[in-house]
Parts: C-alpha cells; structure tokens; sequence
C-alpha cells in the first residue's frame, strides 16, 4: 500500500529535474500523475517511466499565462474530478547566455582574487545589468506561475475539504544568492506567499507547505562552472550536491497523510549549506 494511493497529483515542470523525480516517487506511492510542462512529449515520456502512459495526463502549459494555467485545471477537472496534490515546481534559471558567460567570468576573477590577495575586488554587477525581460520572465514563471496554479487548484480542492499544496522555493530565497536578484525575489515570494495561503486555506482543509532546495543536480545547475561547483560542496556540510531524490522525498511527506498538521512551513534540504 503506498503513501498516496488514490491520490490525483499535478507537477508543474514535471518533465526533468527535480519535477521529473516528484512525478515518479509519487507514482511509486500510489498517486496517478498529470506532468506539466513546456514540451508534451516530454511530459510523456515521464508518464511512460511510471507506468501511467494511459491513466496519466501530459498536459502541456506555459505556468506564467493565466489561460493556459485555467485551461489545464479544466482538463484535470473533466478527467479525473478530483485534485488531490498540486506541486509548483516549474521554473527557469539564468536563461540569457550572454548574462550566464559573464556571471561564471566574474566568479572566476573573484576566486583568483580570493586566491592571490584574500580580497575580493570585483563585483557581480548583475542587478545594475538585469533587463526588464529577464526580470519580468523570472518572477513570471516562477512566482506569478506559482499563484495561478495555487488559485485554480484551490478551486477544487477547497470544495473538496482537503488537498496538499507544495511549492519549490529556493534557499537564494532565505538568504539571497549574488548573481541572482530575480530568482531571489521570485523565490522569497513564493516563501511569502505560501505562508499566507496556508493560513486561509486550512481552514478548509488544505494543507500548503513549501520546500527550499539548496544547490541540486539538475539540467538548471548545469551551468555552473567546474570551478564554482567545487566551491559550493566544499562549502557545503555534507560535500555534495544534493539530487533531485533528496527533495521528491520529502515532498512524498509533505503529500501525505503524514503531514496533516505541518502547515505554512518552508523545510529546506541543502545539505548544511544554509541553517537556521
């Protein structure tokens, strides 16, 4: 018998990363998926890993557009009359690559200036180089994606008197990573946001708790010079990297049962990289 049995579970982003390993520690607990994402064939295809090519939903939606995120609710509606579970793990990372090449560039002078002198000298510049677009972009899927699904999924759950609701956040979040100001802002949004959601929304026996991953091994990681990696996990307690099965379990708990009196709480998996 598994921990979510009979459970609708919708993972926004669900086709890679962390999404990817939601939507099938879910499914290994019972909970039939419907896999968000951009590309549909890839949301599949993860459907396909867990066994559900027929009894799951690929629904493809751009989080950021309301309509889009309205359209898929409807589709989750008319199919399975019911959600159960809604996961906001879609999200993007430093997508320009002229802004990506000059931030590992930095971070490489600043470690030879570390290194020859103990003093850092060079500033990141990334708030005073940030575009509209890409500030606009960032907050778009992460935070207002974040309350679109939130508010549909609602809809829903709220008539049925219960339901599980958990957000990816960020430690760049709690503590805010240079580099990074919009990822930052979107991140300690969705923490905000959460907090509030969970206390109105229990009242109708909906649980909302969010989650804040440190540095993960993901396609979005990717990017990250060899260098900088190293330097991370070296100032990471445990000496790594976390992977993306480290959070999926802990939002298995947060979905369950289990955590029916763990309310507007941000729980954060980083491998000691940040404690509070």
């Amino acid at each position: 018998m598994g921990r979510l049995d009979g459970k609708i579970a919708l993972v926004t982003g669900g086709a890679s990363g962390i999404g990817r390993a939601i939507c099938l520690s879910f499914a290994r607990e019972g909970a039939t998926i419907v896999c968000n994402d951009l590309v549909v064939d890839l949301a599949q295809k993860v459907l396909d890993e867990c066994g559900q090519a027929k009894q799951g939903l690929a629904a493809k939606a751009d989080v950021s557009n309301s309509r889009h995120v309205a359209a898929m609710f409807e589709k989750v509606g008319k199919k399975y009359g019911r959600l159960d579970i809604l996961v906001n793990n879609a999200g993007i990372g430093l997508e320009n690559a002229k802004l990506r090449a000059r931030f590992n560039k930095v971070l490489e002078k600043q470690q030879s200036e570390l290194a020859s002198t103990g003093r850092i000298t060079t500033a990141l510049a990334a708030t005073q180089n940030l575009s509209d677009e890409d500030w606009d972009r960032m907050l778009g899927v992460h935070l207002t994606g974040t309350f679109y699904c939130t508010r549909e999924a609602l809809k829903l759950m709220e008539k049925q008197r219960t339901g599980k609701i958990v957000s990816i956040a960020s430690i760049c979040g709690m503590t805010g990573c240079a580099g990074a100001p919009h990822y930052s802002a979107a991140k300690a949004g969705i923490m905000g946001f959460t907090r509030a959601v969970a206390r109105e929304a229990i009242i109708s026996g909906v649980n909302v708790n969010a989650i804040a991953p440190g540095y993960i091994d993901t396609p979005m990681t990717e990017a990250i010079d060899d260098a900088v990696r190293r330097m991370i996990s070296m100032a990471t307690p445990a000496g790594r990297f976390g992977s993306p099965q480290d959070v999926a379990n802990l939002a298995v708990y947060l979905a369950s049962e289990e955590a029916n009196f763990v309310v507007g709480q941000v729980t954060s998996p980083n491998g000691g990289y940040v404690i509070a």
